[in-house]
């Protein structure tokens, strides 16, 4: 069975879900999994892995996110886009608002802030998604939760609509349709996200991804956009094993500083050195957590194995997952 990820362009109007099950019929692959939830009526790249690359999306899903949305001012709705139910029409307010005044109402939405989750989400609370609650006329209690702005900047506004255009880079869990509610609160008028495309998501990007309609139009010829694990997993650190260690690395072992060799790859500019000079991941964007120490491990032939987790307590790279042995 052939494996790896792929990149494919999602429509609006269609669920992650859909875009897998699309895959599979056209590969007759079961085992494929999407790496980060797209909300259906976005669109945008969405990486999907087939076989054993299935297992990479918890690494995929972490890296940052690129978006170009537009907000509508005006308006609020239950779901915070323009495809809920209208709660409060404000529109009267908008010859109040000046260019000014959206730029400024942007200026707190940068950097490391606290973000409130729509009710409308696929967030759980007490095992339950909160869009479950939420379709019941349940309120359900959130906290704020940290994320991470790292760029934000309007395209193009048109006042006399209320139409706002802007591109944001931010960590995994933050919700753009807060974002534009915010923007909405800010200015007293309300507003709605009212278009929503992932231009990128780690490596994947508009640039490499691929439609549903090609995909349906190359046959077997599919498997040419087809990449291996590690392409989409540049911002992971790297190791590779000294000739003689692959076994045991295969078999679930850990390594030591010992096992593997310095600059086999060449460094990226992405990375930084770790402390026996091996090339690691230099952004912590989004709470990492373990992936902040995460390598990608590679044979002393250069070919990609599975990826390994630093323990500073133990001094060794620990045996995360095994992809090709």
């Amino acid at each position: 069975m052939r494996e790896g990820m792929i990149n494919v362009l999602k429509p609006a109007g269609m669920t992650s879900h859909n875009a897998v099950s699309f895959l599979r019929r056209l590969t007759g692959v079961k085992r494929i999994g999407h790496t980060g939830t797209l909300d259906p009526m976005a669109a945008g790249v969405l990486t999907l892995g087939i076989g054993t690359a299935a297992r990479a999306a918890e690494y995929l899903d972490l890296d940052e996110k690129k978006y170009r949305c537009e907000l509508m001012l005006g308006i609020s709705t239950d779901t915070l886009d323009i495809w809920g139910a209208v709660t409060v029409d404000r529109r009267d307010r908008l010859k109040g608002i000046s260019e000014r005044d959206v730029l400024s109402s942007f200026e707190p939405l940068r950097g490391n802030i606290m973000q409130l989750p729509p009710q409308y989400s696929a967030l759980k609370v007490n095992g339950k998604r909160l869009y479950e609650y939420a379709r019941k006329g349940q309120t359900v209690e959130i906290s704020r939760r940290p994320v991470a702005i790292t760029d934000l900047e309007i395209v193009d506004m048109d006042l006399t609509t209320g139409r706002v255009c802007f591109d944001v880079s931010c960590s995994k869990g933050t919700y753009v349709r807060s974002l534009c509610q915010e923007v909405g609160e800010y200015l007293g008028c309300g507003a709605a996200m009212s278009f929503l495309l992932r231009t990128a998501s780690g490596a994947a990007a508009l640039e490499n991804s691929v439609t549903l309609e090609e995909l349906a139009d190359k046959g077997d010829q599919i498997w040419d956009y087809v990449k291996d694990i590690d392409f989409y997993l540049p911002s992971l650190g790297r190791l590779v094993l000294r000739r003689g260690r692959e076994a045991w690395f295969s078999n679930g072992g850990y390594l030591t500083a010992a096992d593997a060799a310095v600059d086999k790859l060449p460094f990226s500019e992405e990375l930084k050195r770790d402390e026996h000079g091996f090339q690691k991941r230099a952004s912590h964007i989004g709470g990492m957590g373990k992936l902040a120490d995460c390598y990608l491990v590679y044979g002393a032939d250069l070919n990609f194995m599975g990826t390994a987790v630093w323990n500073e307590e133990q001094k060794k790279y620990n045996c995360d997952k095994v992809f090709n042995r």
